[in-house]
């Protein structure tokens, strides 16, 4: 029966080639809609102009998204609906898609309407609405979570198979970790903010949420292309998708900065979730985490609440009244800010940025709880303020340090509230990260009832416009040299060892030194090494800064596989120590 049909992407394909039609599905979103009794999930509900996209649509012609129903948060334009950002009084038309709404059209998805959110993006709460308040999915009496409340809870119920908020300050998380869902919040300029209404344009991002990792991942690869209008866009090369999960370091708070504001049940459930990161072959390691809760406490301060009131604009200095309360005690301290407060926040964050890389030397991956603890409904209305700055914890530093990010639903915890956990990585490592998560997504699939079913993953391939680059040294994720790869739009494909025909040696000069690795007719060892895939188009730019003696050769590997990679001129060992047995450039910098 179609009001059984779990509206996964795997399932409304399978229905889709039985006979099932775009309309029969459209009407039972809407069906489903109406049995939520919610009337704060919707903005604007198009259900009349969604019916008729699905007719449209004629026969199946297998675009991905082919008859899929999805859900825009109210600060995304969609042609022919309003877009409000939660203040009526600032509502337009729009009069055309946004960008990534256009793309999402164009491979068969079907919006369904504009969803709910705390006025101007400005909250993690969702409450912050002069429309009703959407309703958390799980448990009514906690908070939906902001400010793509709606977009979260229209997903969780199986209303829609994914939805687009956005995300500044966690936005795309927090939601997520609140109705059992995944919330991909991608590297910023990834996905074009053209046509979304900025809460901080330089913070930027529009986020997806979906009740399963691949399912999110497959709409962040229709949506992320370029767009040469948005002055914020960046390019990346085509990923090579989802893969197995390859051996990581990972970091995560220490017991002394772990925070959750003494909720003993969410810190036991993430150490959990951190021991299921060890048994997937990850190498868990305990930093101090202050440094970045120093960056997160900037978000709220200095240059991006000016940039917030440069958002809002004519709202918050001629039109006072029509803000929500909150919405207007949050902005009104920008008011007084000078440009000089500002640099002087954006030259804070360059030194906090740099306490943070440093700590992440050797790291692939962060790891923390999505948010440190829930947040009832009560909570909220006895302080609008404080509750909402605790969800942040984990979630406001993230667009500063420019980390993607992805929140994952964890199964539940001893209280038989959703666990979520939250990933993070260097900008760019979006698929490194979407595949980590998928291995750890477990429990309730939103508030469906639903079983959750995950793909096999095949391991991570190099691609056709890619070549392979094996990298021993201070190139390595985590390593000084590793922005010169991860700058380029290179992906790490895996870690592994060379064939047992290689010396190894810290090359002689000053300090930092710079490993070197010859192959060698008898004896020699395993080195440790990762293989990265670098665009083709990058190659040049990236061997014009290779230095003498250091060269690109064939590196033989233990599978027997050749690669390109760093080899060393036997010139260059004069004065050099060997270090082959030590096995590992890591292992040198550790000793």
């Amino acid at each position: 029966m179609i009001a059984d049909l779990p509206f996964t992407l795997v399932a409304l394909r399978q229905a889709y080639t039985s006979g099932v039609s775009p309309e029969q599905v459209i009407v039972e979103a809407f069906r489903r809609l109406d049995a939520t009794n919610d009337p704060g999930i919707f903005i604007h509900a198009a259900r009349e102009a969604a019916i008729a996209a699905a007719k449209e649509l004629g026969a199946y012609d297998g675009r991905p998204l082919w008859g899929v129903p999805f859900v825009a948060k109210d600060n995304i334009d969609v042609l022919d609906m309003p877009t409000t950002a939660a203040c009526p009084d600032f509502a337009y038309d729009a009069t055309g898609d946004a960008f990534v709404i256009a793309k999402l059209r164009e491979a068969g998805a079907i919006c369904l309407g504009k969803a709910n959110l705390d006025q101007f993006a400005t909250g993690l709460v969702g409450v912050r609405s002069p429309y009703p308040v959407p309703k958390n999915a799980i448990d009514p009496a906690i908070v939906p979570g902001g400010s793509s409340s709606g977009s979260a809870v229209a997903v969780a119920h199986g209303i829609a198979t994914f939805s687009l908020g956005t995300d500044t300050a966690g936005s795309g998380r927090v939601p997520a970790a609140l109705n059992s869902l995944v919330g991909l919040k991608p590297t910023l300029g990834a996905l074009s903010a053209s046509g979304v209404v900025p809460a901080c344009r330089t913070l930027d991002t529009i986020s997806i949420f979906a009740l399963g990792v691949s399912d999110a991942w497959e709409v962040f690869e229709v949506a992320a292309q370029y767009d040469g209008a948005d002055a914020y866009a960046r390019k990346f090369p085509k990923s090579g998708g989802l893969g197995a999960v390859q051996p990581m370091r990972i970091a995560v708070p220490d017991a002394k900065t772990l925070e959750t504001f003494d909720d003993k049940v969410q810190r036991d459930h993430f150490h959990q979730d951190v021991k299921k990161l060890s048994l997937l072959g990850c190498e868990v390691t305990e930093i101090d985490f202050t440094r970045f809760y120093n960056v997160a406490k900037m978000l709220y301060e200095g240059a991006w609440v000016a940039e917030r009131v440069a958002a809002v604009g004519e709202w918050l200095t001629a039109k006072p009244e029509t803000l929500h309360p909150t919405t207007r005690a949050i902005l009104e301290p920008g008011l007084k800010l000078s440009a000089v407060d500002a640099f002087n926040g954006i030259y804070r964050l360059k030194e906090l940025a740099r306490e943070c890389e440093e700590a992440l030397v050797g790291i692939d991956a962060i790891c923390v709880p999505t948010i440190p603890h829930f947040v009832s409904v009560d909570d909220i209305t006895a302080d609008p303020i404080g509750p909402n700055s605790r969800l942040g914890t984990y979630t406001n530093f993230v667009n500063l340090l420019d980390m993607c990010g992805i929140a994952v639903p964890t199964g539940p915890r001893q209280d038989g509230r959703p666990g979520s956990l939250t990933i993070l990585a260097r900008m760019g490592e979006d698929a490194m990260v979407a595949s980590l998560a998928m291995a750890m997504e477990s429990g309730d699939v939103g508030a469906t009832g639903w079983e959750r079913i995950k793909p096999d993953l095949p391991d991570p391939t190099i691609g056709e416009d890619e070549i392979g680059m094996v990298v021993c040294g201070a190139h390595m994720s985590g390593l000084p040299l590793n922005g010169e790869l991860t700058d380029r739009g290179a992906r790490l494909i895996r870690k592994t060892k060379t064939a047992a025909k290689y010396n190894f040696y810290a090359l002689a000069g000053r300090p930092p030194k710079r490993p070197g690795m010859v192959a060698v007719a008898e004896g020699g060892g395993a080195i440790d090494v990762e293989v990265w895939a670098l665009p083709k188009s990058e190659v040049g730019g990236f061997l014009a800064g290779i230095p003498s003696p250091l060269c690109l050769g064939s590196v033989e590997l233990e599978d027997g596989m050749m690669e390109k990679g760093f080899l060393c001129e036997g010139a260059g060992l004069v004065g050099a120590t060997e270090i082959t047995k030590l096995g590992s450039w890591r292992a040198f910098i550790a000793k």
